[in-house]
């Protein structure tokens, strides 16, 4: 094992004190924070209470995309994201450098996920751990097209040539588009069981309706910049008739952001579409 640490941690946040003060003493270094404009003092606080974490400063909330700005300023090969309410096990992190080092192909590592104190696994990884795309011999696990971010270990190159997080779908659903995007540039995407990080969702994750409302906008406009139109077509449906009234709502405020997703629109190749499609 190398000396020299391989794996950065980027944690963005904004208004979650109460958090960052169970969750941070919890990283392993190098800690990178991102601020998102919080309100409540969470910049000062952490550089006085964590004088080791690099704390930058965002001014406004950026959403997923102030992971970029982390990425771009770690100085390591490899970089773990991770929530305000989630850490990384010990030693998961060189574990999971390790495992990038020994598969060249491996963009995305996706970890298990255990939530809260009662370590139930999240359903996301359950899904990822029976993903019907098999296991290919240079993945060290199955293959996905997606990932939970606080879940997740990149190659920082490959993360970057891809354009990181968006800011067309900001937060919530923000990991298709770049699953998607990182599948077509021939990069692998796997689930390792053995890599593990821990969620405690915070309590002050917000109204579930309007959660759910904008994790169906963010569908529909990743659909709009990278899947075929009848899929998007098939996806605006859906909300519309199956998703009840955040279904509605999502599909409404998906509306003033269109623009910009069609600018960035880049349909996937035929095999991440066939791939994609496997998942349904």
């Amino acid at each position: 094992m190398s000396a020299e640490p391989q794996v950065t941690t980027v944690v963005a946040t904004r208004d979650r004190w109460p958090d960052l003060q169970q969750s941070l003493p919890r990283h392993e270094g190098p800690v990178i924070l991102v601020d998102n404009g919080s309100a409540d003092g969470t910049p000062d606080r952490v550089r006085e209470a964590f004088p080791d974490v690099r704390v930058i400063e965002a001014g406004r909330n950026l959403g997923a995309v102030a992971r970029n700005i982390g990425t771009a300023e770690a100085e390591t090969p490899y970089v773990a994201f991770a929530d305000d309410d989630s850490w990384w096990e010990p030693g998961a992190l060189d574990h999971a450098a390790k495992l990038l080092d020994d598969h060249p192909r491996l963009g995305l590592l996706a970890g298990r996920v255990l939530v809260g104190p009662e370590e139930r696994l999240d359903p996301t990884s359950a899904q990822m751990a029976d993903s019907p795309l098999g296991c290919e011999p240079d993945l060290p696990g199955p293959s996905v097209l997606g990932f939970m971010a606080c879940g997740a270990v990149v190659r920082r190159a490959a993360y970057l040539a891809a354009g990181g997080f968006d800011s067309v779908v900001e937060f919530l659903g923000e990991e298709a588009r770049l699953a998607f995007d990182l599948a077509a540039e021939g990069w692998g995407l796997a689930y390792v069981d053995s890599v593990v990080a821990h969620l405690y969702p915070s309590p002050s994750r917000g109204n579930p309706h309007r959660r759910r409302a904008r994790v169906v906008r963010n569908d529909l406009l990743t659909a709009v910049m990278r899947l075929p139109w009848p899929v998007v077509a098939d996806t605006v449906r859906d909300a519309v008739l199956r998703g009840g009234s955040a279904g509605c709502l999502g599909a409404c405020q998906s509306v003033p952001r269109l623009p910009q997703a069609l600018r960035r629109r880049r349909v996937v190749p035929d095999d991440v579409e066939t791939r994609r499609r496997l998942l349904l």
